[in-house]
């Protein structure tokens, strides 16, 4: 039996399988209300804990190109000159948001996602770094946990020198996947060494973190081909490694449409490809983080995860205690106090808003007692795996079991299946359930029967 066997349970995984929320928030997105507004974040960050670190995250939303199976908030242009407007609205968002807090407060993550943030400049990229820098308190590099997604086709060895001169420690590069049929067919087409290079280069730059992304389920993939794939990925060695399941939803993202629905894996060739990702990356070496990540075991995201210190938010999993989150640039969520707030998500709305001189936020959502009490109880199993109900009760004032007697009673089936272990003090999740732990942590969602679930990815 290799160490993965426990992991996975084909037979649990399809009967399992359904739409469910990643649980980057709770209340998820789909919660948050445009009667919602800037007046009530204001309020929320006069309220925030002074005391508490800074997370910063910026959206850089344009592209070169697109890419077919891509569900993100994006701009694709070949028009480089749109960046320089986005960037000078980003500034004066900083000096609006940084005015809402104590400068002595520490950043100590910080992170540029997109779209694709190597679309801007190497100056704009400078300059965008400079003005974080003149706004907020960016921590020495031993402290920092400063990332940026990078696509390799848009960066350059002198690219990666310039992004760790400016502070980032921490890279994430987009593979998706190395197959020459596959990449033609969702319009990325990025060759081995090209993504080699750029790897390589966060490594000679002293990158503390190189992360790799694929996607299974995209269309011509099978167990084959993908791993030579991943082949090709245990040989590159990076620290991480997030193999996401693609979420064929054309009825929300029209850019999907290009893709042929013939093409894409049968849900038994993506079992099996699932299979082979996680005992691939187990024969490896890699620690099963949880979800579809996996790390390398000196990784501080596996040192987390074994320590049981593990966070997670809008970017994934984390090794960082709970921060408040600014977000900056169109479509941007951010977690200040009690409250989730998100930007306009139409560059035109975001631009009108910060050349009104307001902040751009255009939803959200207060927390209650309840959301908060429920948003620990998820997180503790997403992060953690486990959860004792004294904890909670001592926290929060309740008693546990009567509390969520109907969630418990609902869980004795997956206690049943084998997922969980459910004592009259505690749950753990076991092996078989942590590919499947957002199932058990949707048990706890009281939103859920609310929400149309076609809005979320499946759990596998």
């Amino acid at each position: 039996m290799t160490p993965a066997a426990p992991l996975f349970r084909p037979d649990l995984l399809a009967r399992y399988d359904a739409h469910g929320p990643r649980y980057t928030s709770y209340p998820t997105a789909v919660q948050f209300t445009d009667s919602f507004d800037a007046a009530h974040y204001r309020e929320a960050a006069g309220k925030s804990n002074a005391n508490a670190d800074l997370s910063l995250y910026f959206h850089i939303p344009f592209c070169d190109t697109v890419c077919f199976y891509c569900g993100c908030n994006k701009v694709a242009t070949k028009n480089r000159a749109h960046a320089r407007p986005y960037l000078d609205r980003m500034k004066r968002e900083l000096a609006l948001q940084a005015a809402l807090f104590d400068r002595s407060r520490p950043v100590t993550q910080l992170h540029w996602g997109g779209g694709t943030p190597t679309f801007l400049s190497h100056d704009e990229m400078t300059e965008l770094m400079s003005a974080t820098r003149e706004h907020f308190n960016l921590v020495p590099d031993e402290r920092a946990e400063y990332s940026i997604e990078v696509d390799p086709r848009e960066a350059s060895a002198e690219t990666i020198a310039l992004l760790r001169a400016l502070g980032f420690n921490r890279i994430s590069l987009g593979v998706q996947d190395f197959d020459e049929r596959v990449q033609r067919a969702v319009n990325r087409i990025q060759p081995r060494e090209m993504t080699e290079t750029v790897l390589d280069a966060a490594r000679d730059n002293g990158f503390k973190s190189v992360s790799v992304d694929l996607i299974y389920g995209l269309p011509h993939q099978s167990v084959e081909s993908f791993s030579r794939t991943l082949d090709a990925i245990v040989e590159l060695k990076p620290d991480r490694v997030s193999v996401f399941g693609y979420a064929h939803m054309p009825s929300l993202f029209k850019m999907q449409r290009q893709i042929d629905d013939s093409a894409l894996p049968s849900p038994a060739v993506r079992l099996a490809i699932l299979e082979r990702v996680i005992s691939r990356m187990s024969e490896a070496g890699y620690v099963y983080i949880g979800m579809d990540h996996f790390a390398l075991p000196g990784d501080e995201l596996a040192r987390a995860f074994e320590a049981g210190t593990l966070q997670r938010n809008f970017q994934g999993y984390s090794t960082h205690a709970d921060c408040d989150l600014i977000g900056i640039g169109a479509s941007s969520i951010g977690k200040v106090g009690d409250v989730y707030a998100q930007n306009a998500r139409e560059l035109a709305d975001y631009t009108a808003a910060i050349d009104a001189g307001n902040l751009a936020i255009a939803r959200g959502v207060r927390l209650s007692a309840d959301d908060t009490l429920r948003r620990e109880v998820i997180m503790r199993l997403m992060c953690g795996g486990a959860l004792r109900f004294d904890d909670i009760a001592s926290a929060h004032g309740i008693d546990f079991p009567a509390a969520f007697a109907n969630e418990l009673a609902r869980l004795a089936p997956m206690a049943d299946d084998g997922l969980i272990e459910l004592s009259r003090d505690a749950i753990r999740v076991l092996p078989a359930g942590r590919m499947l732990v957002r199932n058990v942590a949707s048990v706890f969602d009281r939103y859920l029967g609310q929400s149309s679930l076609r809005r979320f990815s499946r759990t596998i």
